[in-house]
């Protein structure tokens, strides 16, 4: 039986594939690709009495694809942690669906595994930012303060990699870093020993240093809204950006908007780390949104919107 092994190309999806594997190791044709690109079972049309595995693509906007492929005799081992609208059951599906706000994918692989490799599901939970599920999760390891942050980096790094409107933007195609990754049990050798690791970090060095003279367009006591120019460094630095703007602020929610090569907006939003909602409900408002309770986008906004937007941000996330 033909495999595939289907994941997000952020530090979620790729660290939790990377546990599923070194857990139980075989070798599967990867489908993945930038952050956005969700609809990642629609490449399987063709495909029938497969083993695929899917990681952290929502199963709402995947829901056709699932069930033709389920329909063609395919087995499906499926976990996400986005919003996933009403249920999908089948025999040959075996779904960990859990869109609580303080998981990510890879912290349900780790349930799954009960924790075997945990160091991985807590760099992908930093790479998510979830902070303080990363350090719960990580107790049990006994990390010194050093090691933590040096798995908060990497999972930064990893997500940082993930951002772009194509994989030219990307320093690093997903399924190649995934693959890097492969000969390493533990992020911290991955962190210290591997070229990949060490070129992420210098090109998210440099971007942040421009990211860093941006100014808000909207600063409110909803939260603060900010516009980058549309060249590939804004593309890339987007997500990890708007996290650390949410870390600043944790009372109030975060936006960042960055125009597409069509002219339309990307927009990347941040529910208030203190009320971590709100932001799916948000962006699946408009045409093109989604994502999760805490953190979510939207893809294509038409730039006459944004007025529309920026009160609907408001309306949101006002006390």
């Amino acid at each position: 039986m033909n495999a595939f092994d289907v994941f997000n190309g952020d530090a979620d999806g790729i660290c939790a594939l990377h546990q599923l594997r070194l857990h139980e190791p075989r070798e599967a044709e990867l489908v993945t690709g930038v952050k956005r690109d969700i609809g990642l079972l629609e490449r399987l049309a063709d495909v029938s009495d497969a083993r695929i595995t899917v990681l952290d693509i929502s199963i709402m906007t995947n829901r056709a694809a699932t069930q033709g492929l389920l329909e063609r005799g395919c087995e499906l081992l499926y976990f996400d942690h986005h919003f996933a609208g009403e249920p999908l059951e089948h025999a040959a599906l075996e779904a960990h669906i859990d869109t609580s706000a303080d998981v990510c994918t890879s912290l349900l692989v780790d349930r799954y595994l009960d924790g075997a490799y945990r160091a991985w599901a807590v760099t992908a939970a930093f790479g998510d930012n979830l902070v303080k599920q990363a350090r719960a999760a990580a107790k049990p390891l006994d990390l010194t303060a050093q090691e933590l942050e040096a798995l908060h980096t990497l999972g930064e790094l990893l997500n940082y990699n993930s951002y772009g409107d194509s994989l030219e933007d990307l320093h690093i195609p997903p399924a190649e870093l995934y693959r890097s990754l492969r000969g390493y049990e533990h992020p911290l050798t991955f962190l210290s020993d591997s070229l990949e690791a060490e070129n992420l970090l210098r090109g998210f060095t440099a971007d942040m240093v421009r990211a860093n003279r941006s100014k808000p367009i909207y600063d409110g006591g909803a939260g603060r809204v900010f516009r980058f120019p549309n060249l590939v460094w804004a593309r890339r630095v987007v997500g990890v950006y708007a996290n650390r703007l949410s870390a600043e602020t944790p009372e109030r929610a975060t936006a960042l908007v960055v125009p597409n090569p069509d002219g339309s907006l990307r927009i990347s939003v941040r529910a208030p780390e203190e009320r971590p909602s709100g932001a799916d409900t948000l962006c699946m408002a408009f045409p093109t949104g989604g994502g999760r309770t805490a953190a979510a986008g939207i893809n294509q906004l038409p730039e006459a919107d944004l007025p529309k937007f920026l009160e609907a941000f408001q309306e949101a996330f006002q006390e």
